[in-house]
């Protein structure tokens, strides 16, 4: 037996369906508020373009129930369409679409473009402006269209086709999805100042690192990637020259925090450290430490790490001499696939305390021999050990030594066993091979 709320209603009686359709539609319109105000909170969370312009169109497809949706981001001339983001196809569908190429803004595409009001299409085949779809595409009756402003001006059009339950899009789905394309505006246009604050920041940063010079005999190395994170900016750096006394200077560091500060204070830092190495014959340990106290005095830079080195002539032919502040060791690899942490004691990092000693350390460097400093963000993950990292960096290490070493950088940062969330520094030296000597 059915209860009363299952009781099929009259078909005889048309004023009652109409009755009960106006009882359900404020009901209807509350949700669809609620699902617009979702929508717009998501959207604006989200600061990288690509991820932005793919969730307007999911979650206008959502709020009108579309089967499938897209946005086309006009070119600089605004006459065609530079980038064509579709959801709503099958993986077989887009792979049978794809030898047409991205959409040129033909057609009903194109009609929007010139005339960049709202546009509600019944019937996609039999409007004047239609051109048809191209071989593979799915069938679609149905379109609404949008135009996505920014700052005055039109920047894209989105689309949407074919709602779920076989209806036409009626005035309500216009209505709320010209709502959702001026929320959609305003999050497009802060996607972009980050990208240009962001890409700004990240050159900045590239500018304070050096140019290797010419570090012969020895062979040098370094690579930079920028973190992932959106927004994150690093003090990660290293650096590497000539002495007058015929050594070669290495030195890499990672100072605490992920902005412009951190930023600024790695240039302060390398700077003086350049000058201190060039006028002072001293062990890497005195170099620090003597850092260390001018830091103190006169900065008030965050807390950072950093291994200094020398690779001194010493008849065998080299030796590095090295000390730390609080830094992840030198990764030695020999040409024939060895690789091996240079483990030694450390010393305190930068800023914590300029009248603890730090130790000096050395180690013997065959012919080449290269000579491997780095940063955490190479090897950190917040999944695994730092241990499992240090022994993923150093199988790949092993197994691509005999790279150039440009190559053989830029393999390692490729190959990183981090999860990204840091930036990383890489700086290789190698020693000259047997036959140059």
């Amino acid at each position: 037996m059915e209860s009363e709320d299952q009781l099929p209603l009259p078909r005889h009686d048309p004023h009652l369906h109409e009755a009960i359709e106006q009882l359900r539609r404020p009901a209807g319109a509350q949700a669809r508020l609620e699902g617009l105000l979702d929508a717009v909170l998501a959207i604006s969370r989200e600061l990288e373009l690509p991820v932005v312009l793919h969730r307007i169109v999911s979650t206008a497809m959502d709020l009108v129930g579309a089967r499938y949706g897209a946005l086309g981001v006009l070119d600089e001339q605004r006459t065609g369409l530079s980038d064509f983001i579709a959801v709503g196809l099958t993986e077989q569908q887009m792979a049978a679409v794809a030898g047409a190429g991205r959409p040129q803004g033909r057609g009903l595409l194109a009609h929007l473009i010139r005339h960049p009001e709202p546009l509600r299409v019944d019937e996609i085949a039999a409007h004047p402006q239609a051109a048809g779809f191209p071989p593979g595409h799915p069938p679609m009756r149905t379109l609404l269209g949008i135009a996505i402003g920014v700052r005055g001006e039109i920047y894209g059009d989105l689309y949407l086709a074919e709602r779920r339950d076989g209806r036409p899009f009626d005035e309500q789905d216009e209505a709320v999805v010209v709502a959702l394309a001026g929320a959609a505006g305003v999050a497009v246009d802060h996607a972009r100042l980050f990208e240009r604050v962001r890409a700004g920041a990240e050159q900045f940063q590239r500018l304070l690192l050096p140019y290797l010079p010419n570090l012969s005999p020895f062979s040098a190395a370094a690579v930079y990637r920028p973190a992932t994170a959106p927004g994150h900016l690093g003090g990660d750096w290293y650096d590497a020259f000539l002495l007058p006394d015929g050594a070669c200077a290495a030195v890499i560091g990672d100072v605490v925090g992920h902005d412009l500060r951190a930023a600024a204070a790695m240039a302060s830092t390398r700077n003086m450290l350049r000058a201190l190495l060039y006028d002072r014959r001293t062990p890497p340990s005195a170099v620090l430490t003597q850092l260390d106290r001018t830091l103190h005095a006169i900065t008030d830079n965050p807390v950072t790490t950093a291994c200094l080195a020398r690779i001194e002539p010493d008849g065998r032919p080299w030796t590095l001499h090295w000390s730390t502040a609080g830094h992840l060791p030198p990764l030695l690899v020999t040409p024939d696939g060895r690789a091996v942490y240079l483990h030694a004691e450390p010393g305190v990092p930068l800023g914590v305390d300029p009248v603890q000693p730090r130790p000096d350390h050395t180690h013997p460097l065959p012919a080449g021999a290269t000579v491997v400093f780095f940063t955490d963000g190479l090897i950190e993950h917040p999944r695994q050990s730092l241990e499992t990292g240090l022994k993923a960096l150093a199988v790949t290490a092993a197994a691509h030594v005999l790279l150039p070493l440009d190559a053989f950088c830029t393999t390692l940062a490729d190959l990183h066993p981090s999860d990204g969330h840091d930036d990383l520094a890489i700086l290789a030296l190698r020693t000259p091979a047997l036959s140059a000597l």
